[in-house]
């Protein structure tokens, strides 16, 4: 029967056998090689992955980091608006305050104005009301005194007058 498996006719069996033994050729002679080109491999697959491993960790860090900064940004920026809220809040105060001053003080100044230029006007009346009189008066003494009466009445003040100055 081993006489019928090796014979010439059975080409399958000797493709076979043939398979077995390069196989196991290949394999003593190519698993140093093959292994080695593995464990290559397997380096750089797993030093790509600690790679990708420290460049996620630092992304993290990164992230935390620009996260902080947000905040501290937005915490900052807050703090600004509140600061510029207060100050405008105090600057309506003072300007109502420097408002309310300058309305007082203008009324005041409107006021004295007022009274200075009433007084003004009362004096001017007086003034004419007094030139007014005088000339009526000296009208009135010129058509009513006579000569005689003049004279009399020039002499009665200059008689009058030693005794006005002391």
């Amino acid at each position: 029967m081993l006489e019928q498996l090796l014979g010439n006719n059975n080409t399958g069996i000797w493709v076979a056998i043939s398979f077995i033994v390069f196989s196991v050729v290949a394999f003593k002679l190519g698993r140093k090689s093959i292994l080695g080109l593995l464990d290559t491999r397997i380096a750089e697959v797993t030093n790509e992955i600690e790679t990708a491993e420290r460049l996620r960790v630092e992304a993290q860090e990164l992230l935390a980091q620009y996260q902080r900064k947000q905040r501290d940004a937005e915490k900052e920026a807050n703090e600004i608006i509140s600061h510029a809220k207060s100050q405008a809040e105090q600057m309506v105060k003072t300007s109502e305050i420097e408002l309310e001053e300058t309305i007082v003080r203008r009324e005041a100044q409107l006021t004295e104005r007022l009274k200075r230029l009433e007084e003004s006007a009362i004096s001017e009346i007086q003034n004419h009301a007094a030139e007014i009189t005088v000339a009526a008066t000296t009208e009135i003494i010129v058509q009513t005194l006579d000569a005689k009466t003049n004279s009399d009445l020039n002499e009665k003040t200059i008689s009058s007058l030693p005794q006005n100055l002391n």
